[in-house]
């Protein structure tokens, strides 16, 4: 369940989406905070850079590996705009990263791409769970979600 004192790191989730839009990437954001509530890195998509594996959540877990111990990785929780991909859950995973909170599911992302008649993503879109089954995860936040699928629409529509 997603207290309302978390909705500030979604918040700043869907910011990070919207810069990503505006460099030209696809609107993604992620925020990682340690267990005392301390923001402890953020980032946002940079795929467009040509390496696809520029995942923000991808990213903050080689973050995490590199500048966490195991239990500060455990206890620590990633936010994101949009549910992990197959890979980033998998990279969230073996580095031992705790909860996943997200704005919206893969679900969601793989509904109005289809909408907008966008390219499906090379890699299938599944639940967190089905890669990282021992994560916690929560979501979506349906406060946030109109947000964050008007991002998506400006980014195909272009």
């Amino acid at each position: 369940m997603v207290e309302d004192a978390e909705l500030p790191y979604l918040r700043r989730c869907v910011e990070l989406a919207a810069e990503a839009l505006e460099a030209g990437d696809e609107p993604f954001g992620s925020v990682l905070v340690g267990a005392d509530g301390a923001v402890l890195a953020e980032d946002h998509n940079r795929v467009a850079s040509g390496d696809r594996t520029r995942h923000p959540e991808f990213e903050l877990a080689r973050w995490a590996a590199a500048r966490m111990t195991p239990e500060q990785r455990a206890a620590a929780t990633v936010y994101t705009s949009g549910e992990h991909c197959p890979m980033c859950a998998a990279a969230h995973a073996w580095v031992g990263l705790g909860r996943i909170v997200y704005v919206t599911s893969s679900e969601q992302l793989a509904s109005w791409l289809d909408e907008l008649g966008a390219p499906a993503p090379p890699v299938r879109t599944l639940p967190v769970n089905e890669v990282a089954p021992g994560v916690l995860v929560d979501g979506p936040v349906p406060e946030l979600a109109d947000e964050v699928q008007a991002l998506h629409r400006r980014f195909h529509r272009r």
